[in-house]
């Protein structure tokens, strides 16, 4: 039995699956924000809930979280969930579990589930992408999380705009300290920010798919814009890393005909006389991460 917990910044999801990937048991709570030690009782809690559900105890437990283990420090770095920053969450949460965790980059355990039983099920080299409120990604190799030496594999969102056109100079600022981040301008109020910059229209990025699927002229401009963005910054990673399959989730991966019109964008940017590496919408939707959590223990 696997358990798998995707600790997010407004609520804490939980999953356990049998080894055939069955659910078993299902839960969720709300993440106490700001709070540290009532994060580690929240877990603790959730994964109890599931193994009274599944008529088990002391079952494998990953966790996906926002941001990274530090490889120098063992200290967690780059969470957005900022009370998590600086403390070693890994330790604490198998000391207060009494067994052996592994934690993971959300990212990375989108990319874990898909390889293993979704979209890219059956490749060798996974490349997954959340497109939501922030933007990031995770790689997996053989079905298992690519980390990296510094622990930022699959960093994207945080690279800039590739190929930037002279109105795209020097690009919004980001919350990392840098200009033109790819979260800038392909997350949600990436989309929000620049339909107000070109109309001075205060709208959601759900507002704005919306009105573009109703043939307004304006949002479908700036969706238009959106899909050549995407696919420059894809096609960037595409010449690096020639991924067997790139996989999208994420609210913004379910816009209508978005995955379809990808390649198109993608081919132009890439350097190869062909391009038919498929674009894949995540099997799992919304649970992906959460399962991916649960197979970081390895589907064997």
């Amino acid at each position: 039995m696997r358990i798998g917990i995707d600790l997010g910044g407004t609520k804490i999801a939980g999953i356990a699956l049998d080894t055939d990937g069955t659910t078993r048991a299902e839960t969720r709570v709300p993440t106490p924000r700001g709070d540290y030690a009532g994060t580690l009782d929240a877990i603790a809690g959730v994964v109890a809930a599931l193994e009274r559900q599944a008529g088990t105890t002391q079952a494998c437990v990953g966790v996906g979280m926002p941001g990274a283990v530090s490889r120098a420090t063992g200290l967690i770095k780059n969470a957005n969930s900022v009370w998590l920053n600086g403390r070693p969450f890994a330790g604490d949460l198998a000391a207060r579990l009494g067994r052996p965790v592994q934690v993971e980059n959300d990212a990375n355990c989108l990319a874990v589930s898909e390889a293993v039983d979704g979209a890219g099920a059956g490749e060798t080299l996974v490349w997954a992408i959340i497109l939501g409120t922030g933007v990031g990604s995770g790689i997996a190799v053989r079905g298992q999380a690519l980390t990296g030496r510094n622990a930022i594999a699959g960093e994207w969102g945080h690279n800039p705009l590739p190929q930037p056109r002279d109105d795209e100079r020097p690009g919004p600022a980001c919350y990392c300290g840098r200009n033109s981040c790819i979260e800038t301008w392909l997350s949600g109020p990436g989309l929000a920010a620049d339909f107000f910059r070109c109309t001075g229209q205060t709208l959601t990025g759900e507002a704005i798919v919306a009105r573009a699927q109703a043939e307004d002229a304006e949002a479908a401009a700036a969706m238009t814009r959106y899909r050549d963005r995407l696919g420059r910054s894809i096609a960037q990673v595409v010449n690096i890393l020639d991924p067997d399959v790139i996989v999208l989730g994420g609210g913004l991966s379910r816009v209508e005909g978005l995955v379809a019109a990808l390649p198109g964008t993608i081919a132009p940017h890439v350097f190869s006389d062909h391009f038919d590496t498929p674009v894949r919408a995540s099997r799992h939707g919304d649970a992906s991460g959460v399962r991916g959590a649960a197979w970081l223990w390895g589907a064997g």
